[in-house]
């Protein structure tokens, strides 16, 4: 079997197109139809195990601290480790109403994904404060 490599590319950037869109919406729920049924996120200062946890901190949030942002990511690299695994690092930002987009992202992100019917799904994220780029 041969793997379209720019396709596969190509569909794995429409994730954070997706998500970040749904974000905008503050639609926890098409947010989370990203992310697999056991998906960890991790964040400074807790986690959230699980697509159950993740859709209750994002419906939260969405309607408290983080009402009307964005979510910004720049992929910065994606490495596939087999045919359904692939390693996703990015530049991220959540820009708050009135605030304008910081230059460059001030967070670093790793994310893992994998194939679930055709479709790649968050199985993993841990972010951090990124340094400026060199």
């Amino acid at each position: 079997m041969t793997i379209d490599l720019d396709a596969q590319v190509n569909a794995v950037h429409a994730v954070f197109d997706a998500t970040s869109s749904a974000w905008a919406r503050g639609d926890a729920d098409a947010f989370t139809d990203w992310y697999a049924e056991e998906a960890s996120v991790i964040l400074p200062g807790f986690a959230l195990l699980g697509r159950a946890h993740v859709r209750a901190g994002m419906a939260a949030a969405f309607v408290g601290a983080l009402e009307g942002s964005r979510r910004l990511h720049v992929v910065r690299d994606v490495r596939f480790l087999g045919a359904d695994t692939a390693l996703v690092v990015t530049r991220s930002v959540t820009v708050l109403p009135g605030e304008a987009e910081p230059e460059p992202a001030p967070e670093l992100a790793t994310w893992v994904l994998s194939l679930h019917d055709g479709r790649w799904l968050v199985e993993a994220y841990h972010s951090c404060p990124a340094p400026a780029e060199t």
